[in-house]
């Protein structure tokens, strides 16, 4: 993720934090000086925010080594100002492990929780509720407080945050997963106007929580509507059947006449009846600005060509298709070129379907 940077490795997991997050810590920091005026209290007060996002990172391990059980990875884990964000490759489609891996994260809170709890009253160093704030008392007692907050907060059911999904997938148990998810959505986004209407009465932060909430909803409600429509559709289905190639010995210049003389922007490069290569308008551009149109084919033309099956399904080739750097697949049919596909066949294809349905 851009203005982000890699802080550790953790299981196989790489954590990283987002830019933002040293502006939150040194805000932190210049708060508690002009406060304070003394280091101490700096350090203080940094520290504790430093702590409160270690068990942000646990929480979100929670989540990522549940879901490792179930036969999915965790791309990345990355820290901002308004909390953690596990980007698993997707969500478990069964309900009950869905329920499991949203269940993790707070999990987690509430046994640090507990540990500090016992720890607490082991050594009687406990305070009254009174004397208890955010920035006064045992900070192991603080520490307490705010893993329960985290806890009690990520289970409001407010999708996409964990209660969110817990209700996503119950919902999942009495009707189909698409439904489910744009009823979720529609909850968490209820919960995300209020949250901003309290944000504009009393606290600005919760303001961009709620925004944080309400894109959340919105963006992967849109993720399981295409996934529902492209339900049962293959590859071959929504391929360019009509399409023009290229040899690797043709020269630049051939492909801006096929450009120019209709409205394929990128070329699938042929050998014979073997694929070798794709050529993008992006390195048709790069070619012609460096050393002219005269130059071949195969020395612009992209090698790690991306192949998809006739009969595979859509929504499979969509996932590859939108990690590949190369924005043009080929269609194979009993090894043989069938047909080109790219997003804005998919797009279109989408267009179709909604229109039909």
């Amino acid at each position: 993720m851009k203005w982000s940077f890699k802080l550790i490795r953790v299981a196989g997991i790489d954590v990283y934090v987002h830019a933002t997050f040293i502006i939150l810590l040194l805000w932190i920091g210049l708060s508690y000086w002009l406060i304070e005026g003394a280091l101490g209290a700096v350090l203080s007060g940094v520290g504790f925010i430093i702590v409160l996002f270690t068990c942000v990172v646990l929480h979100e391990f929670g989540h990522a080594l549940t879901a490792r059980r179930y036969g999915i990875r965790t791309l990345h884990i990355t820290l901002f100002p308004i909390g953690g964000l596990a980007a698993v490759e997707r969500m478990p489609e069964v309900p009950k492990h869905e329920i499991n891996v949203a269940l993790a994260g707070p999990a987690v809170n509430l046994f640090i929780a507990f540990f500090l709890w016992f720890w607490l009253s082991v050594t009687n160093t406990m305070v009254s509720a009174e004397e208890l704030t955010l920035t006064g008392g045992p900070f192991a007692q603080r520490w307490m407080l705010i893993n329960i907050i985290l806890a009690v907060f990520n289970l409001i059911p407010a999708f996409p945050m964990d209660g969110g999904r817990i209700l996503r997938a119950v919902l999942a148990i009495r009707m189909n997963h698409n439904k489910a998810t744009q009823l979720a959505a529609r909850v968490g986004q209820g919960f995300a106007l209020w949250l901003g209407l309290m944000g504009l009465l009393f606290n600005p932060f919760l303001m961009f929580i709620a925004l944080f909430v309400w894109i959340g909803a919105a963006s992967e409600a849109a993720v399981e509507e295409v996934k529902s429509t492209l339900l049962g559709i293959s590859a071959g289905q929504a391929m360019l059947t009509n399409f023009e190639v290229l040899s690797p010995h043709d020269r630049l210049h051939q492909a801006i006449q096929l450009t120019l003389a209709g409205s394929q922007k990128d070329f699938p490069v042929l050998d014979g009846k073997d694929v070798v290569g794709v050529l993008t308008q992006t390195d048709l551009l790069r070619g012609l600005h460096e050393h002219g149109d005269q130059e071949s084919v195969g020395n612009w033309m992209q090698t790690d060509v991306q192949c998809a099956e006739n009969n595979e399904p859509l929504e499979e080739v969509l996932e590859r298709l939108q990690k590949s750097q190369c924005r043009l697949f080929t269609v194979m049919e009993a090894g043989q070129l069938a047909g080109i596909l790219n997003m804005d066949n998919v797009v279109e294809l989408l267009s179709i379907q909604k229109a039909l349905h």
